[in-house]
């Protein structure tokens, strides 16, 4: 059996996020989407729950945190290194803001972007070729 793995992150408005995303240039599965959840492709066995915070709750004894404020999660997301730079700019485009500068640590490079709720991911590029050679 192939592992998956899906993150699920509150939202406050399901169709604004949507709309943030698409502008990332992800895609969703509509097998997984009504006015409560969508299903967000990442890669093949990697997705993100977006629901909204009624329906998240459900899920949950726990109140849910406001990533405006606080960090529940950091979500990180490996691509090319010319990629990282771009993905941060089209978040900001799309409404996101970054929380850090870019971070160039030779064979790793990171930036990232706080989406439209506050949560925060972390977009990097690793040379694992070069960080092998280092250890």
């Amino acid at each position: 059996m192939t592992r998956q793995i899906f993150v699920n992150l509150p939202v406050k408005d399901l169709n604004k996020s949507v709309e943030f995303f698409t502008k990332l240039d992800f895609t969703f599965n509509p097998q997984f989407t009504n006015e409560d959840a969508t299903c967000m492709i990442v890669d093949k066995n990697i997705f993100v729950m977006l629901l909204v915070e009624k329906y998240f709750q459900t899920f949950t004894p726990k109140g849910i945190c406001d990533a405006s404020k606080s960090t529940e999660v950091l979500v990180s997301l490996s691509c090319s290194r010319a990629k990282v730079d771009a993905m941060v700019a089209k978040a900001i485009a799309a409404g996101g803001t970054t929380y850090k500068k870019p971070m160039d640590m030779g064979a790793m490079y990171q930036h990232g972007f706080q989406d439209l709720d506050g949560h925060l991911w972390e977009i990097f590029f690793m040379d694992e070729s070069a960080m092998k050679q280092a250890t």
